[in-house]
């Protein structure tokens, strides 16, 4: 299993009302693309940006109850794609059992991103669905440098504060690597 973060959300050109989130693996630089539907996407944007809306939208309902019932999500697992479909299953524990559920892809990275848990991508599916970016084009698809070194750096906090200091490493290799070509 490798990590990956939301990059992008790109209206889809093929369908009125579909979005692509992109998920990129930073340490080979590797995209997935994922179609989704613009309730999916507006959920995914509004969890991303961390964006209080005044009444809970289905996901903070969803964390909600998770969090009443004492379950923490410890991470999100995109495990498997079938003819175009991405599946995931959310890791819960209650602190004495686990519990897997599972979840559309675009309900599960939502609710990562409202609890700040790792999302993780089997070997295979990066395998078939990936898309590696040269470091050129990769660098290029972020019109703005700054901002995905500041969105970094969060995550690098993240990271130090969950102790995951191998991820934590990675991260820092990645804001050097763009730091370097300001």
């Amino acid at each position: 299993m490798k990590r990956v973060f939301p990059l992008s959300i790109q209206e889809g050109m093929s369908q009125s009302g579909s979005f692509i989130l992109m998920l990129c693996e930073p340490t080979s630089g590797t995209q997935i693309p994922i179609f989704i539907g613009a309730h999916e996407a507006q959920g995914i944007l509004l969890a991303k940006e961390t964006v209080h809306t005044r009444r809970p939208m289905t996901h903070e309902l969803m964390l909600h109850v998770i969090q009443e019932y004492a379950l923490t999500i410890k991470e999100v697992t995109i495990d498997k794609v079938v003819e175009g479909i991405f599946y995931a299953t959310l890791h819960t524990t209650d602190g004495f059992n686990d519990k897997q559920f599972d979840s559309r892809t675009s309900d599960a990275i939502t609710l990562a991103l409202l609890c700040n848990c790792p999302i993780l991508v089997a070997d295979e599916v990066l395998e078939e669905t990936g898309v590696k970016m040269e470091e050129s084009s990769f660098q290029s698809s972020s019109a703005n440098p700054e901002a995905e070194i500041a969105r970094l750096e969060e995550e690098l906090l993240s990271c130090e504060e969950r102790e995951d200091y191998e991820h934590a490493a990675e991260i820092q290799k990645k804001i050097e690597q763009l730091k370097a070509r300001q």
